[in-house]
């Protein structure tokens, strides 16, 4: 399976897979499986983080596979699919977190990585737990508005402000090696934060962030992580809602779409095992620019990828 050529078809020409790539439903042997995860039942507030990952895939015919100045294409360094949809039911936060933690497991059990596309936070809990079964606790770079470690409130376990929480106190994470980057805005309450930085989570809020700027921020999160199994979650909203309005829970006060994309290029100096890029909701957002920058966010953790990994192949 070869991805679509774009000499012989337009962009927006064919079924969409994400940057055009093989569709494979039963992947093995691949370095990276691109999944899309279309579930909002953990959702607080604004729903339709379900139409994520269809949202995303239209939209990622724009961007190509080889970036300006950087040499050969992500796709000539690694072999990546796009192995479609995990199918979660929409009325069972329980069910949907297992069938989605079982389809992960299953993939990395023939397959280096994943790329998971979202679908609201709260599946992040199932990426990991997969990825740990494999990697033992990891190392997590967690870009998002908010902290993501609140305990259970509304009688839901899994919400998407839980995962973290959830990932800490299971031990499938090490909290000594996590940041957190850009977190801002509104809590329930004061001391909102005090859990992570209790257990030793690194929050860089967003005035911190902006202040530091990209390359500061990456050598921080670079001495922190130092050679760790590294997971990277991008909750899109993150970005300053200017560039990324269609999410469930914007957050003004945020980086810039090319300050997020700076410091993620750092992160081929690192061991990255597993990404997933989450809580884009298009009903919010009819230019699409939302799911343009979650393609971009995709595509620029794939090539990071495939950068750590060419240097783990090629270093005595």
């Amino acid at each position: 399976m070869e991805r679509i050529d774009i000499k012989v078809s337009p962009r927006y020409a064919q079924i969409p897979t994400f940057m055009r790539l093989p569709h494979d439903p039963d992947p093995h042997g691949r370095d990276v499986v691109v999944i899309g995860a279309p579930y909002d039942g953990g959702t607080s507030y604004r729903p339709g983080a379900r139409f994520g990952p269809r949202a995303i895939r239209n939209e990622s015919g724009l961007i190509h596979g080889v970036g300006i100045d950087r040499g050969p294409g992500t796709f000539d360094l690694i072999s990546c699919v796009d192995a479609g949809d995990i199918d979660l039911t929409p009325f069972n936060m329980h069910i949907a977190m297992e069938h989605a933690q079982q389809r992960l497991t299953e993939l990395l059990d023939d397959n280096g990585a994943f790329l998971m596309l979202g679908g609201d936070h709260s599946l992040t809990l199932a990426a990991l737990r997969a990825v740990a079964a494999k990697h033992g606790p990891v190392a997590v770079l967690h870009l998002d508005a908010h902290s993501d470690t609140n305990p259970a409130f509304y009688g839901g376990e899994y919400h998407h402000g839980t995962p973290f929480r959830h990932a800490i106190e299971e031990k499938l994470v090490d909290p000594q090696r996590m940041v957190q980057i850009g977190i801002r805005g509104h809590n329930p309450q004061p001391d909102s934060l005090d859990y992570a930085r209790g257990h030793g989570v690194r929050i860089v809020t967003s005035d911190d962030f902006c202040e530091r700027g990209p390359a500061a921020t990456a050598r921080l999160v670079r001495e922190l992580v130092g050679d760790a199994p590294l997971y990277v979650s991008v909750d899109v909203d993150v970005v300053d809602p200017a560039f990324a309005p269609g999410t469930g829970t914007p957050a003004p006060g945020g980086p810039t779409s090319r300050e997020v994309l700076a410091l993620l290029r750092g992160i081929g100096d690192l061991s990255p095992v597993g990404f997933d890029v989450m809580e884009v909701s298009p009903l919010y957002d009819h230019g699409g620019i939302t799911s343009v920058l979650a393609t971009e966010i995709g595509a620029e953790l794939l090539y990071q990828y495939a950068r750590a990994h060419t240097r783990e192949r090629t270093t005595p």
